[in-house]
């Protein structure tokens, strides 16, 4: 495992402050004692932050805070109380929570939340029958690795043109194709897999099936070693022709692309309280950097270069933070909140980017050398603005909104 060991104080220029609560009630209305939101700070700052940087050279799966997340709920706080989850039904309260976990580190909380993505499509088409199979599971002591393959080498924002193929056989289906940059997907132990059971039809023909680690056909990795987010593993995964039975199947034939759609929304959601929690780790270390640092005979905060770009931080990371809010607030009405959720995720992305940015500027050669916190900030900031929908394709959807 990583060593536990590396700048563990959390009180060196590149480290951050480690007891330090969320600013505003807005960052988390749920910090009562006793709450999975206050459990996640705890846990953030007493489990994750201190062993950030390690992971992030290792690049070691974080197994040991995987299981101690388990035991206190964190894995399945989002799941229902029937399948031995935490019963946190309303997005906005997800969201609480995931940023709180992400401001003590982000590829950990991924991992630490995969279940909940694993469970998405389960929850959204799955049968009582095929949701008692595999939702139990997650809220063991020991949650198997799960994955969700969608994205393809030549189909990526386009995800209704994917080419992996289930055939219909006597008793199921053969599915074979290629799937590249999914997370855990070389460690799997369960994973769905979107496929299309009619080629060439784009949404019409896209089913969702589960696959298991056992299962002929299910060829896992090789890793895909990336720039930031380092203890996430991300793999290709490969399906040669891989039988799996009927009951394997998530809904009917061509409901694949509904649920992909609704677990994306959400997904985009969460995804933006999550890179809000690294955008305002990052501008608290950035802060308590400019007060302590001394230049020409005061502390730079007093510089308005440097005081105005954190400024500018703050006001990107707090507006964001109230558009993520409100979508989550619309999906917990039962509203349409798919627009919304882009704009989350796109203004939330490049407000962390941005603050990660800053933090870097602010601590100069302090925040570039690797045992600094910021360097690794500015690093898994950048994926955000790239999976789940690149910003690219989020300004696409908010436009075609405007012109529907």
């Amino acid at each position: 495992m990583a060593r536990r060991d590396h700048h563990t104080s959390g009180r060196k220029a590149g480290q951050g402050s480690l007891d330090r609560l969320p600013g505003a009630v807005l960052v988390c209305a749920m910090l009562a004692e006793g709450s999975y939101c206050a459990t996640a700070h705890a846990f953030a700052r007493d489990v994750l932050r201190p062993v950030a940087l390690a992971y992030d050279e290792s690049e070691e799966y974080p197994l040991e805070e995987l299981r101690a997340a388990a035991a206190l709920g964190l894995t399945v706080f989002d799941l229902p109380t029937t399948y031995g989850g935490g019963g946190v039904e309303r997005l906005r309260e997800r969201c609480a929570v995931i940023e709180e976990l992400s401001w003590g580190d982000s590829p950990i909380a991924w991992v630490i939340g995969q279940g909940g993505f694993f469970a998405g499509p389960i929850l959204a088409l799955g049968s009582d029958e095929q949701k008692a199979r595999w939702l139990p599971p997650l809220a063991s002591g020991d949650p198997p690795a799960c994955a969700v393959a969608i994205t393809e080498p030549e189909h990526g924002s386009d995800s209704a043109a994917i080419e992996t193929v289930a055939r219909r056989v006597d008793g199921g289906y053969v599915i074979d194709g290629h799937k590249t940059f999914i997370g855990n997907g070389h460690i799997a132990d369960v994973c769905v897999v979107f496929a299309t059971v009619e080629p060439g039809s784009r949404s019409r023909g896209i089913t969702a099936f589960v696959v298991e680690r056992d299962d002929p056909g299910f060829v896992r990795g090789p890793r895909l070693h990336k720039m930031g987010s380092r203890c996430f593993p991300a793999a290709e995964v490969r399906l040669e022709q891989c039988f799996v039975p009927d009951d394997r199947r998530l809904g009917g034939e061509g409901q694949g692309f509904s649920g992909l759609m609704h677990v994306f929304d959400l997904a985009r959601v969460q995804l933006a309280a999550s890179t809000l929690g690294v955008g305002r780790a990052a501008l608290e270390l950035a802060v308590d950097y400019a007060k302590e640092r001394e230049a020409f005979g005061q502390p730079i905060h007093r510089f308005q270069a440097v005081s105005f770009r954190l400024a500018d931080a703050k006001l990107r990371l707090d507006q964001a933070r109230l558009m993520t809010l409100h979508a989550a607030d619309l999906a917990d009405a039962g509203e349409p909140f798919s627009t919304e959720a882009a704009m989350a995720k796109l203004a939330a992305s490049e407000a962390s980017g941005f603050a990660t940015w800053a933090a870097v500027q602010t601590l100069g050669g302090t925040g570039y050398i690797r045992d600094s916190l910021a360097q690794k900030w500015f690093r898994d900031a950048k994926l955000d603005e790239l999976w789940d929908g690149t910003s690219d394709i989020m300004r696409l959807l908010i436009a075609r909104s405007l012109f529907a």
